[in-house]
Formats: C-alpha cells, structure tokens, sequence
C-alpha cells in the first residue's frame, strides 16, 4: 500500500540557484515537509507518508541536493545547504509553518532551519539526527580520505550499499529493505550521483549546529535507533538531545540508523501522537496544482 501510494504521485521541482529539488506533494492539511539523509532517498518514508496523508497531514518529501531525482548540478552541500532548501520549499508551498521531519543529517538541516526561520517551522521531528560534531579534527580528515577513496566508480555504489545495510541497518530490517538498497544502488551507479554523494560526505560539519540548538523555540520529538552506530551510546545521546531541544524522545529497540524504515510500525504511531499534540496550524487553501511538466519553480 505504501510503495503504491507513492509510486503514483506526480514528481515536483523546486528550482535553487544551482539546480533543481525534486519532492512529491500527498495529501491536504498541516504541511509537514520530510528530507531524508545522506546517501538516502526519499523513498525511506515510504512506510510513513501514508499513515500521515490519512491522518490528514499535506506531506511533502524531497530529495537532497544530488539525490534521487533532484539535480547532481550542486557545488554546494551539507546542514547548511540542505536547511537553505528546507527554507525555501516551505516559502515555495505557502503553506507553513510547517513540521519538518528529517533523517540523520536532514535532522541536522531541519534544526538550522527551525532556528535561522521559526516563523516557518511550527515543530521538529529529528530520526537520528546530529546536533554536534562529535569526531576530532584528525578523525574528520581521516574520515574525508577514506570517503575519496571509497565513493568512487566501480567500487562506489556497491560499497555505499554495503555500508548502508551492514554498518547502518544494524539490528532488523523493514520488509522494503532490500528492494530500498537496490534502489540507492541504482541512483548511485550514475557518476554524477555518485560524485554528489561523495562531495556531500566531505563536506559534513555538524559543529555549525550545536551553536544554533539553543534558538530552536519549536516543539520536537528525537528518534534514535539503540543500536545506531553513530552514537557511542545512543541512549545517552538521545538524552543529551532531548534535553538541548527541551523535547520529547523515543529510543526504538533493536535498530539502528534508520528507524523510519526499519521499525516504521513503532515511529509511525508515535509520529502521529506528536502532530496530533501540536497547536493547530493556520488553516490554508488546498495545494495548487503544478503545470503540466509538474515543475514548481522559487525564485
């Protein structure tokens, strides 16, 4: 049911000065706007979207700069770039404030957003995100040469989707696992993919969040997976997060970095319960239609 709803919708673009984000547009109601994370694409909230679209939410979810089926034209990537874009598709909707869920480092960007423009965002949902940058400076540079290294043609995709199930995916796998890795395989056997995703791990730098944290004012849930090996200690992180946001929490057992698809039937719910606690939202008009080649466009 969910891969079907999805797979029907019409495919949107938001144009960027660099390029274009492509983002799919279901349902009417408070918007909620989903960005997954690095290496990822829109297609792991595939298990969420429709509970929402049912609850009555209008749920938004694009692709990163260089992702999916959004523009590899991009020079510029990371929190910083990926927030900017957040910023602009809610402007670009005129239908905010919006809730802003997003995965691992689209949590990241979700924050920058949510503080840089509160008027925008009326609540966060973060599914392992990462609000400070917790490696060294020489574990940074080693990390960027490995990345050189390893995100490159032949080896590139097969090695991003190693990674994605064996590192990542730890603890048990949602029933689209596999065929949701195929994907991202695919996307990444296209060189300007590939290379897109391996300019945006280089450039990763979570310290440009932990200063920005304490201007959040919007309400907001944390999901982390126990088994997340970003985390030394994922609850103890959890925790720490919570309290910086002054927000709720849900630590899922037996997963690991993306709990949205591994363990959709405990985030769901629990998704739900955090927009129905929301202050209503301003009450908007119905979405507008696109064109006929489904093009959006922001100055």
């Amino acid at each position: 049911m969910a891969m079907d709803m999805t797979a029907k919708l019409e495919l949107r673009y938001l144009a960027r000065p660099e390029g274009r984000i492509a983002y799919t547009d279901a349902g009417s109601g408070p918007l909620v706007v989903a960005v997954p994370g690095m290496g990822d694409l829109r297609s792991t909230y595939d298990d969420v979207v429709p509970a929402l679209v049912a609850a009555g939410h209008r749920v938004v979810v694009a692709d990163l700069r260089g992702h999916g089926d959004s523009d590899t034209t991009f020079t510029a990537h990371g929190d910083v770039a990926t927030g900017t874009d957040l910023v602009a598709l809610v402007e670009h909707l005129d239908a905010g404030p919006a809730v802003l869920l997003g995965s691992s480092m689209g949590g990241s960007a979700a924050v920058w957003a949510a503080a840089e423009r509160p008027d925008l965002v009326r609540g966060l949902v973060l599914l392992a995100p990462h609000l400070r940058e917790t490696a060294s400076p020489a574990q940074a540079r080693t990390y960027r040469l490995l990345y050189r290294a390893l995100f490159v043609r032949p080896w590139g995709a097969a090695a991003w989707a190693s990674l994605y199930t064996s590192m990542f995916a730890k603890g048990r796998k949602g029933p689209r696992h596999a065929e949701h890795v195929a994907q991202i395989r695919r996307s990444m056997a296209d060189a300007a993919h590939l290379r897109s995703f391996r300019d945006l791990a280089v450039a990763l730098d979570h310290s440009v969040i932990e200063p920005l944290v304490a201007k959040v004012q919007a309400p907001s849930l944390v999901v982390v997976g126990e088994l997340d090996p970003d985390y030394k200690d994922a609850g103890a992180e959890l925790a720490r997060m919570r309290e910086a946001l002054d927000g709720q929490e849900l630590l899922v057992p037996g997963v690991g970095h993306y709990p949205q698809h591994q363990a959709p039937e405990v985030v769901t719910p629990a998704v739900l319960d955090f927009l129905a606690g929301l202050p209503a939202a301003p009450a908007h008009s119905a979405p507008q239609e696109n064109g006929a080649d489904g093009r959006g466009a922001c100055a």
